[in-house]
């Protein structure tokens, strides 16, 4: 088995079905929303991410099959004035996950993330994730204080 990882190309229509594929699996499972994503999501996700200056997706494929995607952000820590790189989305396809997908997706946005000069990843867990496991191998931990993700729905 032949895992590779490589930065989406948004322009590429079988990269946009590939993360399109991964991220809608992910959107049924219960760790995403529970049922598939919004018909305008899928019409319009890959354009809006080509359009937003600080998204890098990547995607990773075992012996060429599309497997998993993570789905990336740049922002800023105030209180060190440097870069930081939020996973927003980790996602590993059902039939692949303890393959070593994740840990790859992992490590490419690391190495990126280390290329721009960031000084720190983020990444939103709940508390019932089954991926905790990986994440702490991969070196994540909560932070002290274990801090705690909210949000307001607007519209």
């Amino acid at each position: 088995m032949t895992i590779s990882v490589k930065i989406a190309d948004y322009e590429d229509p079988q990269d946009a079905a590939a993360l399109l594929n991964i991220l809608n699996s992910y959107s049924r499972d219960e760790m995403g929303q529970g049922h598939n994503l919004d018909p305008y999501v899928i019409e319009n996700l890959i354009a809006e991410l080509e359009d937003f200056p600080t998204a890098v997706s990547f995607l990773a494929f075992v012996d060429g099959e599309p497997a998993g995607l993570a789905n990336c952000f740049l922002g800023l820590s105030t209180f060190s004035a440097r870069r930081l790189l939020n996973i927003h989305d980790l996602a590993v396809l059902p039939e692949f996950r303890g393959t070593g997908v994740g840990s790859r997706l992992l490590e490419m946005a690391e190495a990126k993330a280390l290329q721009m000069d960031c000084c720190k990843i983020t990444l939103e867990v709940r508390d019932d994730n089954r991926a905790k496991a990986l994440y702490l191998r991969n070196g994540y931990k909560p932070g002290d204080p274990e801090m705690l993700f909210w949000s307001k729905p607007l519209g």
